[in-house]
């Protein structure tokens, strides 16, 4: 049978987002709010290095201070009329006509200058001419790089270092971030990882594949493709051990019908390990229904070929699987309702557990094998679900506890049929991703034979980047196939909407898997 908490909102600090109110406007030159504090009042609190008071222009395009340029012209001669020019003699008859504090630093009685004097002033004064000018050349060149700052910043979409948008928090108006734009909460770093449902390669020893299994993944490899590959595998990879947990049916009464078959066993050789490896897949869940079809030494032989081929297990009790990919570290645990593997009906202890591999590994992936099974139980619904007396867990209620505990995905499977999918906290749960293979030991036609792979990527603190849903099917005797048909696309995105309202997943045409 084929996982976390709602995405927190960028910190503090985090880039200002569209819509956020913008800061009042400076108070106009000479108004009563710019006018100077009496002397003996507390200094006016510093601005941030990053504030530029601006009374001209708008928030594309700060402008520079008002700035007062010294003109180099004749001012004996043009007097007060050439801009940026003073003339001595008007300036020195307009104070002494003009008592006040100017009458204390400009001398209105002082002797005419000589042509010595007048050149030593006129020198004086390009010396400020030249001042002036450098200071307008720096405020311009700073004003050019603030609006070139803003500018770029608004063309990216991303802040630039040191403006006010990089370092500003969000406000209330700002929209709630969804987890796939929550690039924010964490690192950038992220993994692809794929997951099946049920994997059977073939019922040794009468039917197997040609080849030895081969080419038995050559027409989903692509799909397949992922930093991460896990599925299910629903046989034990083992020779014969003299156990069975179907022993032959009794002889029938002559005349009556033969005996219904409930029990199911299958197994294929253990070099068939190689072939999932060969098709790419890293981690195979052993936790089901099928991991212990011919006993304890079948589960041992299966656990040791896939060692032996370089691919990692999960679902024994207390088994925490970890995986290190591009960096990133991965703990993968598989739940299911028996004996043999960590419980999924003993809600509270898988919760522990996950705890537990959270603090082993960046990201926890939770495989569940839960749920009856057959054509008819594609709904997930809140409750126990029991199958041939079995209590086959309550899978909403132990999905959404691992991911309170801290799973970052949850995978499903063990119906042998497709169910919903839904975002819970933010972390994605598929209740059951059904059949992907079923080599002359599963039925492959209608509903069962309908199957998926999800391909999740993943930040490095959980948060949800993309996801997508290959359609596959069974073809016969039970081979993985593209479905030309993509099925399984209309089938999760009804069951989504009906059975996980106002949770359940967005399923584009494309199979691109998305939150509502």
């Amino acid at each position: 049978m084929v996982g976390r908490a709602q995405v927190p909102a960028p910190p503090a600090g985090g880039p200002v987002e569209a819509g956020s109110p913008k800061p009042a406007a400076a108070p106009p030159a000479g108004s009563p709010a710019a006018a100077a504090p009496p002397a003996g009042s507390p200094a006016p609190a510093a601005l941030p290095p990053e504030v530029v008071l601006n009374h001209a222009g708008d928030d594309a395009h700060p402008a520079a201070p008002n700035l007062v340029s010294v003109g180099t012209g004749d001012g004996e001669r043009a007097g007060f009329g050439v801009p940026g020019t003073i003339s001595t003699d008007a300036l020195r008859d307009w104070a002494a006509d003009r008592p006040s504090r100017l009458a204390d630093i400009v001398s209105t009685g002082a002797p005419r200058m000589g042509i010595r004097d007048r050149l030593r002033g006129r020198t004086n004064l390009l010396i400020m001419g030249l001042v002036g000018l450098l200071a307008v050349g720096l405020a311009t060149g700073t004003m050019m790089l603030t609006s070139g700052g803003i500018k770029r910043e608004r063309a990216s979409g991303a802040p630039v270092s040191g403006s006010p948008a990089a370092t500003s928090a969000p406000t209330p108006s700002a929209p709630a971030a969804t987890p796939a734009a929550a690039a924010g909460a964490g690192s950038d770093e992220t993994i692809s990882m794929s997951a099946t449902g049920d994997i059977i390669m073939g019922a040794a020893p009468n039917g197997l594949p040609p080849a030895d299994g081969k080419d038995f993944f050559v027409a989903v490899k692509d799909a397949l493709a992922a930093d991460l590959q896990m599925g299910n595998l629903e046989q034990p990879l083992t020779n014969a051990t003299g156990v069975t947990k179907c022993p032959p049916p009794a002889s029938a009464v002559p005349g009556s019908p033969p005996p219904k078959v409930t029990c199911f066993a299958f197994r294929s050789p253990p070099s068939y390990a190689a072939v999932l490896r060969d098709a790419g897949f890293k981690v195979l869940n052993l936790a089901n229904n099928h991991a212990y079809d011919f006993g304890p030494d079948g589960n041992r032989q299966t656990r040791a070929a896939l060692e032996s081929a370089g691919l990692h297990h999960t679902g024994a009790p207390g088994q925490i699987t970890v995986v290190e990919v591009k960096g990133v570290k991965v703990a993968v645990v598989g739940f299911s309702s028996y004996s043999w593997s960590q419980s999924v009906t003993d809600v509270e202890a898988g919760a522990a557990l996950v705890r537990q591999a959270k603090t082993r590994a960046d990201l926890v992936v939770v495989q569940m094998h839960v749920g009856a099974e057959g054509a008819d139980r594609t709904h997930v619904r809140p409750g126990t679900e029991m199958y041939l007396g079995e209590n086959r867990g309550d899978s909403i209620r132990f999905a959404h506890a691992v991911v309170d505990a801290g799973a970052d995905l949850v995978v499903g499977h063990g119906p042998h049929v497709m169910r919903g999918m839904e975002f819970y906290r933010g972390r994605l749960i598929a209740y059951s991703l059904g059949n992907f293979s079923g080599y002359k030991a599963l039925g492959y036609t209608g509903v069962v034979g309908v199957g998926g792979v999800l391909k999740v990527t993943l930040r490095k603190d959980g948060s949800y980047v993309q996801g997508a849903l290959a359609p596959t099917r069974m073809v016969a005797p039970g081979l993985p196939a593209m479905d030309p048909a993509r099925q399984a696309l209309s089938l999760v995105r009804s069951l989504s909407e009906a059975d996980l309202p106002g949770t359940g997943v967005r399923v584009g045409e494309d199979g691109s898997v998305s939150p509502r």
